[in-house]
């Protein structure tokens, strides 16, 4: 990972770094669909039997078939288009929380101002999610959305428990889990949400580009996603038009093909590591981070959780520059007035003992 040569990155909660493997997996597919395939099989035959791939690959990473997932941009991408695949008028409700991403809240604004939605937010600590508060919230909601793991604090949400909890109160569930896939096993079959969420640029350490979404068959078949194209009908050309099955009916026209081949790099390469290596070393370092923290600044949970650490800052902003002056990569987080450092299974007990003696500097 030619970028650990340079800096001490603890940012990967944001964009994870790509092993070279990755890159060169990107490129050498890019380098062939541009320079070969053209004179060859042409363009189009060697990114469908791409595309075919990846969702296979991300399908059983995840825990479903390959028809249930879509290949997206991004997760603000796949969260995007959930919405505009649904129905709404001003007797709809959904619930989500207080510390979503912005592609968890502006999909919602719209909605309320545009269709009268009414948006019922659910006040978290720090994170945690009660789940008590949060089966109160979704009585007679439309859809009801959370994160797996929240990007302020690093609290892992009870994924099944709330999912559950929503759908006895007749609500869908939309789970934005970016933060989940290369940090710890993710079985969208055993959460049981209609959707899921996610993208490969951070945790998995793959290319930006490559994101995908679950759709549970029994909820794709229910939308109607607001793009057409060649690659979400049956035939583009009958009339009237009939939506490709599953959760391809959410791929609707021309992408670019490359990152995906990073993503399946991506993904086989954390695999070949093991999330249960993953996980015991983030723990390892988390908890020595935390145990060099003052407790009343730490603010993620003091057991392990995630790999995402945040602590309590007079000013977030100059202490990123101040850590970043050694060579040290964090982040502030502009709606909760925090430092974050995100430790993955590449770093080492001396990126955190640097971290730690940067903070006391």
């Amino acid at each position: 990972m030619p970028v650990l040569d340079e800096t001490i990155y603890l940012n990967t909660g944001a964009s994870g770094p790509s092993p070279r493997r990755v890159v060169e997996s990107t490129e050498s597919w890019y380098e062939f669909h541009e320079f070969e395939s053209a004179a060859g099989p042409g363009m189009y035959e060697p990114a469908f039997e791409l595309f075919d791939e990846a969702r296979a690959t991300v399908a059983a990473h995840i825990g479903t078939e390959p028809g249930n997932v879509a290949l997206t941009g991004s997760t603000t991408d796949g969260i995007s288009r959930l919405p505009l695949a649904m129905d709404w008028d001003a007797d709809d409700v959904v619930v989500r929380t207080d510390v979503e991403h912005a592609a968890g809240i502006l999909p919602w604004r719209r909605l309320r101002d545009e269709y009268g939605v009414e948006v019922r937010v659910v006040e978290t600590d720090q994170g945690w999610i009660d789940p008590d508060d949060w089966e109160a919230a979704v009585q007679g909601a439309t859809l009801a959305t959370f994160s797996s793991v929240c990007w302020t604090s690093g609290v892992r949400a009870p994924v099944r428990e709330l999912t559950e909890r929503a759908h006895d109160a007749g609500a869908r569930v939309l789970v934005d889990a970016v933060q989940s896939p290369g940090q710890h096993p993710v079985d969208v079959s055993e959460w049981g949400a209609d959707a899921v969420a996610a993208s490969g640029h951070k945790w998995l350490l793959g290319p930006w580009g490559a994101g995908f979404l679950y759709v549970a068959p029994e909820f794709a078949e229910t939308l109607a996603p607001a793009q057409l194209g060649y690659r979400n009908t049956v035939d583009p050309y009958a009339d009237p038009y009939e939506y490709a099955e599953g959760a391809r009916r959410f791929e609707f026209g021309t992408v670019t093909p490359a990152p995906y081949a990073g993503l399946q790099t991506a993904i086989e390469t954390i695999e070949a590591i093991g999330l249960d290596t993953v996980q015991s070393r983030v723990e390892r370092l988390t908890d020595r981070l935390k145990e060099g923290l003052d407790e009343d600044r730490l603010v993620s949970p003091r057991e392990y959780h995630t790999g995402l650490v945040s602590f309590a800052d007079d000013d977030p902003e100059a202490t990123v520059e101040q850590v970043a002056e050694r060579g040290i990569k964090v982040r502030s987080i502009p709606t909760t007035g925090v430092v974050r450092a995100s430790i993955h299974v590449f770093n080492t007990a001396d990126d955190v003992d640097a971290l730690l003696d940067a903070l006391d500097g």
